[in-house]
């Protein structure tokens, strides 16, 4: 078995990060002519008073005597977090973090930052390298109490057994200038240093201030300033979001409140969100199968499963301000009403509750907000009903339960049902089912998860969710209906999505689409096309289609690095270098992705497939042992390091991290396969056990099948190898090593009417090549020659 049997283990072309980001370079932002939002307060001293202390105003505060005396917030009491105690207490006007391990002080953490405020304030406090770093205790502004921070992001998901661990406090995922930076802050340049590691991070203004949606205002305030008095300049050099259209306000909103990735090193408002980010959909398990959020999500995901929002020109704006606020905050349900003016007379007869009472509020069945992670409060943005019957399916939330907490989904479910219109949730129910079964790989009712794609069906979420995750399918049924679908959906996230799931299909079909969409009026579709034409060979494109491949390809490279900090960015780019044959630039690359982040398990997988094809087995095994230090029970590390050892004679100890795989996935052919081979040295029993596994895990590879034959041989069960091998050529009649071995059987207990029968239907096999025909052929004479 060659080092090419390893099991590579590749991502979508772009991993999420917790929130989106955009930065600048360091020369944008000293000579792109941003002026600070100060400069706005002469002309529009209203909107400044307005947006000043706005939640945007104030998405990030420093920690000075101002905001100490603004919010006096109390001292903590100590609070033991990853082995030591910690607690927050004031030194004169400052608010200090100490951390103490056996009541000795071991070092103290000025806070130097907040973040938010609305329902949680986070802080900041500088660490080693540049590096801003979001303390392990945060303060619940509605409980007025200080909270274990790092322990809020663990989730209990839904089809896992146990909570996932926190991670430690300073772990990079809670370093401001990594991940939450461009929210928080205007006009920022991150100033990363790959080399060293370090940032010298500068902003121009603490806050999302008037440029972050207007862009750059010198000129605008030079052109107004040189104005005669009274006149307005026919061209005020800035941007008028006045007269952005539905999808420009949603993008402009979106570069912050979506679960994202960047793609480009910056964005203007006003261009498209599409051409700038990456977004995450239901194949994420931070969102329940139905959609309902079950972590942070930044509300974008749901919005674009809002049926208002495409039915109508419903946009961010139309309900909150540009600072934020609630446009309808005193009169609610006029949000809705403006549209659904039937509902107004109709009103207790459509929400089932009083008027005046909570439940006549449409927002409070429509777009809930709920707590989750037991502090953070966030509302559902895609505008759905209540649906109980989810809750009872997949656990997920619903308003009713949300309120009447003293009954029970099925209490809720028994209400809805007995509406007019009470089977309004089986529509959700059914696709969600099948997102369910899509995230657990199990393939059975594959033709409706295609049709749903085939007739982009419900909205783009749910089809660009079911896309992506036919990247894991194995059956080949689902290469036309990625082709229609990189084609003709109308949605960039959905041809995006199908250009990265036909990645690895070389075709010439496939080929010819990728190189069509590499030219798509969106980057992100161009960006992912380029990805998956990287495994072609430049000789398959014709000198048109290399022009388009370049073009794409520059983009696609340049949106690899849009994050020069982030781990993944790099080991992407390893993947796309090892596409290209590269294996030096490849494995230089995982290694930096490593170096970065430690703790991330797949470029220690991918360089250890890339190692040992190169010969080196050694750190093949050293990496892969690496990555089951961070996860120990990892199925791919422990899958592809039983492979390597099996392939340099190791047998015990390939056993055992074989045996690990099979642990982690019980459906893991490739494992039990080789267990069986590993084992059949001594227990033949075992061989056919582990080899059944492996043939009912995967139907579709034949080898499977075939290896479990003659294991059942071998152990004295020749009627039920037979039985196997009929069903082998039944399901794949082209695999002729199944008529081979079973016309051996029959030839050895004489069976030679058996033996005649089985090749010539053969024969008559659909597809069969000229060479094979021939082989049997050859065989029937021969038998026939012995009448």
């Amino acid at each position: 078995m060659g080092a090419k049997n390893l099991i590579l283990i590749t991502i979508a072309s772009f991993l999420f990060a917790a929130t989106s980001c955009v930065q600048r370079s360091k020369q944008e932002v000293a000579d792109d002519g941003f002026s600070g939002s100060e400069s706005c307060i002469q002309c529009h001293e209203r909107f400044y008073e307005l947006w000043a202390p706005s939640f945007h105003g104030k998405a990030m505060q420093p920690v000075n005597a101002g905001f100490v005396k603004e919010y006096a917030l109390p001292e903590s009491g100590p609070m033991t977090i990853e082995e030591k105690s910690y607690e927050i207490v004031y030194e004169d006007s400052s608010m200090v973090m100490t951390e103490k391990k056996d009541d000795e002080l071991l070092r103290k953490y000025t806070l130097q930052w907040s973040l938010g405020g609305r329902n949680v304030f986070t802080f900041l406090a500088p660490l080693e390298k540049g590096k801003l770093q979001t303390i392990p205790m945060a303060y619940d502004m509605n409980r007025k109490s200080w909270f274990n921070y790092p322990e809020s992001a663990v989730r209990h998901f839904v089809d896992q057994e146990q909570n996932d661990e926190a991670l430690p406090w300073k772990d990079r995922m809670y370093t401001f200038n990594t991940g939450c930076y461009n929210c928080h802050v205007s006009q920022l340049s991150s100033n990363f240093d790959l080399a060293t590691d370090t940032y010298k991070t500068t902003w121009k203004e603490a806050g999302i201030n008037c440029e972050t949606c207007h862009g750059p205002s010198a000129e605008h305030v030079r052109v107004c300033m040189e104005a005669e008095e009274g006149t307005v300049p026919d061209d005020l050099k800035i941007i008028i979001t006045s007269t952005f259209t539905q999808e420009q306000h949603n993008s402009s909103c979106s570069t912050c409140h979506a679960k994202g990735n960047p793609i480009t090193e910056s964005y203007m408002p006003g261009e498209l969100y599409f051409d700038h980010f990456n977004l995450a959909t239901l194949e994420d398990q931070d969102f329940y199968p139905d959609g309902r959020d079950l972590g942070e999500n930044y509300t974008l995901t749901g919005w674009k499963m809002n049926a208002c929002v495409t039915k109508s020109e419903l946009h961010c704006v139309t309900c909150h301000t540009s600072s934020g606020r609630n446009r309808f905050k005193e009169t609610p349900n006029k949000a809705c009403t403006s549209c659904h003016s039937d509902k107004v007379e109709g009103l207790v007869a459509h929400t089932m509750h009083q008027p005046d009472s909570p439940g006549s509020l449409c927002v409070n069945c429509h777009a809930p907000s709920r707590e989750f992670v037991g502090h953070f409060i966030r509302s559902d943005h895609s505008f759905r009903p209540p649906m109980p019957e989810a809750t009872i399916k997949f656990g997920s939330p619903n308003a009713c339960n949300q309120c009447h907490t003293d009954k029970t989904p099925q209490w809720a479910n028994n209400i809805v049902k007995m509406r007019p219109n009470g089977n309004y949730q089986n529509e959700t129910l059914y696709w969600a089912q099948l997102i369910k079964e899509a995230r657990e790989n199990n393939w059975t009712r594959l033709d409706e998860m295609l049709k749903i794609v085939q007739e982009n069906k419900y909205n783009e979420v749910v089809v660009t969710s079911f896309i992506r995750m036919l990247v894991n399918c194995p059956d080949e049924r689902k290469w036309e209906t990625l082709l229609a679908a990189i084609k003709e959906n109308p949605s960039p996230l959905a041809r995006a999505a199908a250009a990265t799931s036909l990645g690895g299909n070389l075709s010439e079909k496939a080929k010819n689409a990728l190189v069509a969409a590499a030219a798509d009026e969106f980057r992100l579709v161009r960006v992912s096309a380029a990805a998956s034409l990287a495994t072609f060979n430049e000789s398959q494109f014709s000198e048109a289609d290399k022009n388009i491949v370049a073009k794409a390809t520059d983009e696609y490279l340049k949106s690899m690095v849009a994050r020069p900090d982030d781990w993944s960015s790099y080991y992407n780019l390893g993947i796309y270098h090892q596409n290209q044959g590269d294996a030096h630039k490849a494995l230089e690359s995982y290694e930096t992705a490593s170096r970065l982040y430690p703790e991330s398990l797949m470029p220690f997988i991918n360089s250890s497939v890339l190692y040992s094809y190169v010969g080196n087995q050694a750190k093949a095994e050293e990496n892969l042992k690496k990555a089951l230090e961070v996860d120990p029970g990892n199925e791919a590390a422990s899958l592809n390091l039983g492979l390597l050892l099996a392939e340099q004679g190791k047998t015990d100890e390939a056993e055992k991290a074989l045996l690990t795989a099979l642990e982690a996935n019980p459906k893991q052919a490739v494992a039990a396969y080789n267990l069986s081979v590993i084992v059949s040295q001594r227990n033949m029993d075992k061989a056919v056990q582990y080899a059944t596994i492996a043939a009912q895990a995967r139907p579709d590879e034949p080898k499977y099948a075939y290896t479990l034959a003659y294991y059942q041989l071998e152990n004295n069960q020749k009627a039920t190898a037979e039985k196997t091998l009929k069903k082998l050529i039944a399901d794949h009649p082209l695999y002729l090593n199944a008529v081979s071995f079973l016309a051996e059987i029959y030839t050895r207990d004489g069976r030679i009417k058996d033996v005649r029968a089985l090749y010539e239907k053969a024969l008559k096999t659909e597809g069969i090549s000229a060479q094979d025909k021939s082989a049997i052929q050859q065989a029937l004479a021969a038998i026939n020659r012995q009448g």
